[in-house]
């Protein structure tokens, strides 16, 4: 008996220990406490459980977090959503390097929280708020711990209460809820939720990359575009300013029992379950796809949605279908036009005829347009702001946001039941039905006094006309002389294209900022459609950038004189008045830091597409530096500077400060150093010397970005004093180059030549311009044409710069713009 007694106590022990080994119960994680497949833990109060669980349709096996005493509606938080478990033998625990980790039978690990815990003292924890938080215990015996890692910061498809939903607004990293890709596949999907706090801050929700649903302009308390929110349940909502770069949205609800979250569908549906308990299930309080109106420029420009009526889309008043026959059918995307000239356009056409002032269509209880411009004009001001600027269409004014106007096409403007905002839209005169505007009337004297000045700025224009006539013959005197180097004595520019001003304006609806798609140190490119239908991308060449005729001229010279598929192409210029702008063909994709540096976007570039892109810049460089009639050297490598196709090909662009050499010039010297801090290479930004192996070292430090996914100018890791050179070779000299790698690449089918790249990049970045390989050799070495790589020397600039130079009255008269900004620095010699 007593025998038997020990036996039992013994086989009692075994299983507390195995119980205790897979976690049933508790709410920890930690190396010698994991959970098997079909065990899970369960936060303290018992809210919430994480566990395996496989979607229906499939066998597949995801760790996830999903509600606990109440049948789930949907499973929160996905760990694991591009690799899943194929079988039943998945295994979450924390690794030797103290991640949480999740690895199949084969001791595969399939997904990683990834960060670095220097040390292995950690555990994971389920809150009573359904976040999963990886702790470093403090390494002496206190009860201190740190976060590390934390699942409300790993965002899947639901924003759930206590969430931050936040965008950093100075290096443009995101947060953002992205959908399942199916009901039964919990892959990242097509749609994606992001707060964009830029001018007036929204949260938008993406097709891919084209704007599905927005949410309207935030007011301080609530949303306006969406009435709902002035629910008592959604009062709790919060938009915040951390001072240090972060924006973020959160909420809170007033009754803590109250279960109700927020949550992208497959299909694009945002919508807001909540537990009823009366009735024991759960019910939708609110979705997008209560209104057909609801998505995104529904009825097109000037359109005005209102699903109460059949058919639901309209034009504006004083708008009129801009396609007949389209809109008869039902396809509502072409919009609407203006009906009569505006005041502003009479006056242009005929001076004589500017007839009576414009006025004002007034819209209550709608959705105002995207693209909102805030001004700190008070309410009562607020109209005579936008009547007074010939490009604003409508105006409203929120107590909560101010005054805002709109420029350019009025997109997604839409009716509600309540709530919403009075919007004032822009129309002639002999639009308002003969109404009399009371202010239209006070204002007469403003309309005569507009007149008169018109009439002066006429003749003034005229005279500037003839001006600009001698400054174009001048221009094509200049153009056709060497600005570029004594060894180019003449241009051809007959393939380019001369633009008028007002071709150019019209399309890209005059400068506005809607068709805005970068701001650059030298100023701004717009999206345009010509009258033939081409798109086209116009830089605009600002007045106070510093970048004179020479940049524009050089730009000009240098891409009408190479052609390569690795380049971007150039289609003209236009030169009239005091403004000088170059035409380019349109890149959908933007540059490649709007891919790189996105935490959503990013996700598309695999290793396969990243490698194209390094291969590709080094195509489009050797043919700049080696094989075009002119060898070319660009000086301003980056990402911003390489453009995307369709296709996710690369294209380098903006040659403005480009240089020509002669055939037997190998370097030159210049008094004006222009570039980015943070991509020159030492001699170039030190001593003004710059040759092949200075885009060189600009190739290798993008080399390391694309690789790492971070940005050298915003780097920011434990140790402050590293640039990312200096992180890069710090894993070199510690044989750990693949910690540096971008976790949305996967490592393990590429690891030879990822760690290749990393070697090339380190080569390309040494210090001594004559260390650095040439870029024909860069492309032997990436491509595994020179199987043995040399080891490099410490690459430049291992350290960031955290105080201003000093040494020397040279350095300290160089200028830096901030992060991809280009720089100009004035250097005696």
């Amino acid at each position: 008996m007593i025998h038997q007694g020990k036996v039992r106590i013994f086989s009692l022990l075994i299983l507390s220990h195995y119980a205790m080994k897979f976690c049933i119960g508790g709410d920890v994680i930690t190396a010698s406490e994991y959970i098997r497949d079909s065990g899970s833990i369960i936060s303290s109060g018992g809210l919430y459980r994480l566990g395996f669980f496989s979607p229906n349709g499939t066998t597949n096996r995801y760790v996830g977090i999903w509600h606990n005493k109440i049948p789930a509606y949907n499973v929160f938080w996905v760990a694991n959503r591009e690799k899943p478990v194929l079988d039943s033998s998945g295994v979450m625990t924390i690794s030797d390097d103290g991640n949480l980790v999740i690895m199949n039978g084969k001791k595969d690990v399939l997904w990683s929280s990834n960060v670095y815990t220097s040390g292995a003292n950690t555990k994971a924890q389920l809150s009573d708020t359904g976040n999963l938080i990886l702790f470093k215990q403090s390494s002496n015996m206190t009860d201190d711990k740190e976060m590390v890692w934390e699942s409300f910061r790993n965002m899947s498809d639901a924003f759930m209460a206590k969430m931050k939903l936040s965008t950093n607004v100075r290096t443009k990293e995101k947060q953002v809820l992205t959908s399942w890709k199916s009901p039964s596949d919990p892959s990242i999907g097509s749609f994606s939720i992001s707060l964009e706090p830029l001018n007036i801050p929204e949260i938008f929700l993406w097709n891919s990359t084209t704007l599905y649903w927005r949410s309207g302009p935030w007011n301080g308390k609530v949303f306006i575009g969406v009435p709902q929110m002035e629910s008592v349940y959604l009062d709790g909502f919060s938009l915040v300013d951390d001072k240090e770069g972060y924006v973020y949205v959160t909420y809170n609800f007033a009754e803590v029992s109250y279960l109700s979250y927020f949550f992208v569908r497959s299909n694009g549906e945002l919508l807001q379950p909540f537990w009823d308990e009366k009735y024991k299930h759960w019910r939708i309080d609110w979705s997008t796809k209560e209104s057909a109106c609801n998505v995104y420029g529904k009825c097109g420009p000037f359109g005005f949605c209102d699903d109460k009526k059949s058919p639901i889309c309209s034009c504006l008043r004083g708008f009129e279908p801009k396609k007949v026959e389209e809109w008869r059918r039902g396809n509502w995307s072409s919009g609407c036009t203006q009906r009569s000239l505006l005041q502003c356009d009479r006056i242009k056409n005929d001076s004589t005829k500017a007839g009576k002032m414009d006025g004002f269509v007034r819209l209550e209880n709608v959705k105002v347009p995207n693209y909102a411009i805030w001004s700190s004009t008070l309410e009562d001001q607020c109209r005579e702001q936008c009547l007074s600027n010939c490009s604003c269409a409508a105006y409203a004014y929120d107590a909560g946001v101010g005054c805002m106007y709109w420029r350019g096409d009025l997109i997604d403007v839409l009716k509600f039941s309540y709530g919403g905002t009075t919007l004032y839209v822009r129309v002639a005169h002999t639009e308002l039905g003969g109404k009399r505007d009371l202010r239209a009337i006070i204002a007469t004297a403003v309309v005569v006094a507009t007149f008169l000045f018109s009439i002066g700025t006429f003749f003034a224009w005229k005279k500037s006309k003839k001006q600009g006539g001698k400054d174009r013959e001048q221009f094509s005197e200049v153009s056709s002389e060497n600005v570029l180097g004594e060894n180019l004595s003449k241009v051809n520019l007959q393939d380019l294209v001369l633009y008028k001003l007002e071709e150019l304006a019209a399309a890209t609806s005059n400068f506005s900022d809607t068709n805005k798609l970068g701001e650059g140190g030298f100023g701004a490119v717009y999206r345009g459609i010509l009258l033939n239908g081409k798109e086209i991308a116009v830089k605009r060449l600002s007045r106070a950038s510093g970048q004179g005729l020479q940049e524009f001229i050089n730009e000009m010279v240098v891409i009408s004189k190479v052609q390569h598929r690795n380049l971007v192409r150039l289609f003209g210029c236009c030169v009239e008045r005091d403004e000088k702008l170059l035409v380019y063909e349109f890149m959908p994709n933007k540059g490649l830091d709007a891919f790189l540096f996105d935490s959503l976007k990013r996700q598309q570039l695999d290793w396969r597409r990243r490698f194209n892109i390094i291969d590709g810049i080094c195509r489009g460089l050797l043919y700049l530096h080696r094989d075009s009639r002119l060898r070319i050297i660009h000086r301003d490598l980056k990402t911003s500077n390489i453009l995307l196709d369709e296709e996710l090909n690369p294209r380098i662009s903006d040659f403005g400060t480009a240089r020509i050499f002669g055939g037997k010039e190998d370097q030159a010297n210049t008094i004006r150093v222009v570039g980015t801090y943070g991509y020159m290479a030492p001699e170039y930004a030190m001593e003004g010397r710059f040759s092949e192996k200075s885009d060189v070292f600009s190739f290798g430090v993008l080399l390391l970005e694309i690789v790492s996914g971070r940005q050298n100018n915003s780097f920011i890791e434990e140790d402050q004093s590293l640039s990312l050179l200096g992180l890069a070779w710090k894993y070199w000299e510690e044989d750990n180059v693949l910690a540096l790698v971008d976790p949305q690449i996967s490592v393990r089918s590429f690891e030879v030549e990822i760690v290749r790249c990393i070697n090339v990049a380190l080569l390309c970045t040494q210090e001594l311009a004559q260390d650095r390989p040439t870029i024909s050799t860069v492309i032997s070495m990436i491509n595994n044409e020179i199987v043995c790589l040399p080891s490099p020397n410490k690459p430049a600039f291992t350290e960031r710069q955290t105080t201003t130079d000093t040494g020397s009255s040279r350095q300290s008269q160089k200028k830096y713009s901030a992060n991809n900004v280009t720089l100009t620095a004035l250097e005696g010699r």
